[in-house]
């Protein structure tokens, strides 16, 4: 009989099958190729390596600014701790495929009996004691549907997307951080180019009151010279602040209190300078280069999974459970041989009145699934969107740098010819301060434009997904993190997880194939 009942055990354990959608992933529309793939300005070309994409500026005081940030910036701290509490929910779903309740215990009960109760009994003492100890009490639902199994395959999705969170993470960490040096690099030129200008224009009130006091002009000249000069002043006050607020910016980007960082910015206060041609790869490298894209897909995968987990609740539940304790009425009594007492057999439950509730759970997670379809979809056309945008930006800004290089130079020039007419007598001074404003407005916006391609391709790599690459396999935490919570509670290895990204995320797809081959799926 026992060996009857081994084998019917055996044959529904391999029965087992997973209910539920296996997952697919589903297509993405992606373009063939830039708009711009034509242009000479934008070679285009597979397999293009982003990991260290500000390089390319060639800027020591940049570089060593994101590897800073990298290390310092508590956000991205916060998403690598996102990466470890999904290590150790994954760990949490993997212990649902063994026995889910196991405990000992050591239980004392004082029983009295009431006289008018149908339990007593006069030949009897109503009153009692009972000590029971439970060295093992074990119940294990057996999988045979794939919840738990289900439920695995959503922590490792889940895992994954925490993954590609904090990769996401790093990416525009990097870009914030140049986004922020750059502006500040190009607040510093603005401040330069006011300066200069009022300094110029400073000059040329000093000429205009030396011919006032001979009487060669009226005091008309003389105020239109002040009233220019004033106003070019009173940029540099405003410029002074944005770069105040644009290294308080870059502060918290690198971890700390808005402070002076004249010596972490030591150095020319120059645009970074971007190359001339730009370098991308293909549209399609964007589902494995963005890691957003990567997440977007993962929560799918998850969200399918969890259509699964609620479709199990169709089916019945199968309960292995058991108990060996020792009772006796006496504590002295307890560990005798004669105190063994043990039971152990199947639990059958089937929600059959379950009124709807089920299936319209099913119903919401599919609703679901088909949410995370779209958004997915979403993302991978947004992300085209911005690249192209970044490149159209990129390529715009690079041709307006050489008109507004010659309208400055031109400036500059009609500056100088209207000041020497101006001390002829061959010119008013109307002329000198139109030429003057001018010079002002052709010299910020070619800073503006310079600093506008530096930023545009900031925003390019972003949206290219680069910068990742280069800290692939680094913990996600600092040490001195690591350490205050390895003292605080056991993490054990988790901790110290230094793995290549692709490398895990093989081991979760070589770990679901196992399982699928011993519990096979409809």
């Amino acid at each position: 009989m026992r060996e009857r009942s081994v084998s019917i055990l055996a044959a529904l354990v391999l029965a087992g099958c997973m209910v539920g959608p296996t997952y697919q992933k589903p297509p993405a529309t992606v373009a063939d190729a830039w708009l711009a793939s034509g242009d000479k300005e934008l070679p285009t070309t597979p397999d293009v390596d982003y990991a260290q994409w500000w390089k390319t500026f060639d800027d020591p005081t940049l570089d060593a600014l994101i590897e800073s940030a990298y290390r310092e910036n508590p956000s991205l701290e916060v998403a690598g701790l996102r990466v470890l509490e999904a290590l150790a929910r994954r760990g949490v779903a993997i212990g649902q495929l063994y026995p889910q309740q196991q405990e000992a215990g050591l239980d004392y009960r004082r029983t009295s009996l009431s006289e008018n109760g149908a339990q007593f009994t006069p030949l009897f003492d109503p009153a009692f004691d009972a000590w029971t100890l439970t060295p093992l009490a074990a119940g294990w639902e057996l999988d045979l549907w794939g919840r738990y199994r289900r439920g695995v395959e959503s922590a490792d999705a889940d895992l994954m997307g925490s993954l590609f969170a904090y990769q996401d993470a790093i990416v525009s960490l990097a870009a914030e951080v140049a986004t922020a040096y750059i502006q500040i690099r190009t607040l510093q030129e603005q401040l330069l180019v006011a300066r200069t200008n009022a300094g110029l224009q400073a000059r040329s009130v000093e000429i205009v009151r030396t011919r006032f006091e001979l009487g060669a002009v009226t005091e008309l000249d003389l105020a239109q010279a002040r009233s220019l000069l004033r106003a070019t002043e009173a940029l540099i006050p405003g410029v002074e602040a944005n770069i105040r607020q644009a290294q308080d910016r870059l502060c918290v980007l690198l971890g700390l209190a808005p402070r002076d960082l004249d010596a972490i910015l030591e150095g020319p206060d120059k645009i970074p300078s971007a190359p001339v041609d730009v370098v991308v790869g293909l549209p399609a490298e964007l589902l494995r280069g963005r890691p957003d894209i990567r997440r977007a897909e993962r929560e799918m995968a998850a969200q399918s999974a969890r259509i699964g987990i609620a479709a199990s609740d169709f089916y019945p539940r199968l309960q292995l459970v058991g108990n060996l304790s020792l009772e006796a009425e006496d504590f002295a009594d307890l560990f005798k041989g004669s105190s063994f007492a043990a039971f152990g057999g199947p639990s059958f439950r089937w929600a059959i009145l379950n009124y709807g509730r089920i299936v319209n759970n099913v119903r919401v997670q599919d609703a679901r699934f088909q949410q995370q379809v779209g958004l997915y979809e979403t993302t991978v056309l947004r992300a085209q969107q911005e690249v192209q945008d970044a490149i159209a930006g990129t390529l715009g800004a690079q041709r307006q740098v050489g008109f507004f290089e010659r309208a400055a130079a031109d400036s500059a020039r009609a500056v100088e010819l209207a000041e020497l007419q101006y001390r002829e007598g061959a010119a008013d001074y109307t002329r000198v301060l139109l030429t003057q404003q001018f010079l002002l407005q052709a010299e910020s916006r070619l800073v503006a434009t310079r600093g506008s391609v530096a930023l545009n391709l900031v925003s390019l790599h972003r949206s290219l997904g680069g910068g990742w690459q280069f800290h692939e396999g680094d913990a996600f935490v600092r040490p001195e993190t690591r350490d205050e919570m390895a003292e605080r509670i056991h993490w054990g290895s988790l901790l110290d997880t230094e793995e290549d990204y692709d490398d895990l995320e093989a081991a979760d797809e070589s770990e679901q194939d196992a399982w699928r081959w011993w519990w096979p799926q409809w």
